[in-house]
């Protein structure tokens, strides 16, 4: 199987996407998901966790500036779960977002799973250039949310 933590960097005019864990911006990746719908005021050291523990995927402009960010936690076998993609606003409306998950799709520990699982309100038309589709069993799934975890992280239910 190939090494996950083998560094891929695809490039695209003035853009480079890149697993190199060494180039990502943590400020800026913070930054954006404390702000964000489904991390709102998530603590920076939950941030850094979630990176240390996951194949990260940046993407960055031609000066080395991190512009967009996505996160895949697999066994690199059977299941990945994809989370935290979001390209920053000022750089969006480039392809950027279909780029990067073109990228994420093609790495080489990814390949043959037989699950993909993410979550999202409002980019299924994105998700779905790449071949997600709504679950088509939703009564198999389960789930324990805790969406206000990062403002009550004490409670449990």
């Amino acid at each position: 199987m190939p090494d996950p933590l083998k560094i891929q960097e695809h490039h695209r005019g003035e853009f480079l996407v890149s697993t190199d864990p060494s180039r990502l911006d943590v400020d800026v990746i913070h930054n954006f998901l404390t702000n964000c719908y489904w991390a709102k005021g998530i603590p920076r050291v939950v941030v850094q966790r979630s990176i240390e523990h996951s194949l990260c995927f940046g993407i960055y402009d031609r000066d080395g500036h991190q512009v967009g960010f996505a996160r895949v936690v697999s066994d690199f076998a059977t299941v990945a779960y994809l989370g935290d993609v979001f390209v920053l606003e000022a750089h969006r409306g480039q392809g950027l977002s279909k780029w990067l998950m073109q990228c994420i799709r093609q790495h080489p520990a990814l390949q043959n799973l037989r699950r993909w699982i993410l979550l999202t309100r409002d980019a299924h038309g994105l998700y779905a250039k790449s071949g997600f589709t709504p679950v088509t069993k939703p009564d198999r799934y389960m789930e324990l949310h805790r969406p206000d975890v990062y403002v009550n992280p004490g409670k449990t239910s």
